[in-house]
């Protein structure tokens, strides 16, 4: 079963929140990011503004492609998004899903495709929570996954994204890198 880790950023802890972005990295090192466009900007408050729109990869003339060559990079509505990661999917037989403090990025990538039973077949239905496993592991659950994965900083294909906290496609990463520490702790 391969083990993908992903991330979203949304427009508010609270019940009628949207997605802003999806970032998914597998243990294979192909990643996913997405930027929608139909994201309820109402919602959209002065942190939310500084912390993560402000960390969105995609700019009009951007060459981010070039910096993340085995990333699929999609912008568009939450539609076009399904459309495009289903497809990425796709190429894994099994998957297993990991993500950090993930109730609502659960919900929110089960409310890609609808509701949760409408996510792809080869989606393992039980979500994953380095969270949890921190704590299995006797390891502060509330430690900065940044200090915690510093391995991930000196790679290369970071260099693009360091410095990008709330960037769903660098947490992504982050979220990877702290479960393989995790595991080997």
């Amino acid at each position: 079963m391969t083990k993908i880790f992903f991330d979203t950023e949304f427009t508010g802890l609270h019940k009628n929140t949207t997605l802003i972005s999806i970032g998914l990295v597998s243990e294979c090192g192909k990643s996913f990011y997405a930027e929608l466009t139909d994201y309820d900007t109402n919602q959209v408050d002065d942190w939310i503004n500084k912390n993560v729109i402000s960390n969105l990869l995609i700019k009009e003339g951007s060459e981010i492609g070039k910096e993340l060559p085995n990333t699929k990079i999609v912008i568009g509505t939450i539609n076009s998004v399904k459309d495009y990661l289903s497809e990425w999917l796709s190429q894994f037989e099994d998957v297993e899903m990991w993500s950090d403090c993930l109730s609502y990025d659960w919900v929110l990538f089960c409310q890609i495709w609808g509701h949760a039973f409408n996510v792809p077949k080869n989606i393992y239905y039980i979500p994953f929570d380095i969270c949890t496993l921190l704590k299995l592991k006797g390891i502060d659950p509330d430690i900065s996954r940044e200090d915690f994965a510093l391995e991930f900083f000196n790679s290369l294909e970071s260099s693009f994204l360091i410095g990008k906290k709330h960037n769903a496609l660098f947490d992504a990463f982050i979220i990877k890198e702290s479960y393989y520490r995790a595991v080997l702790s």
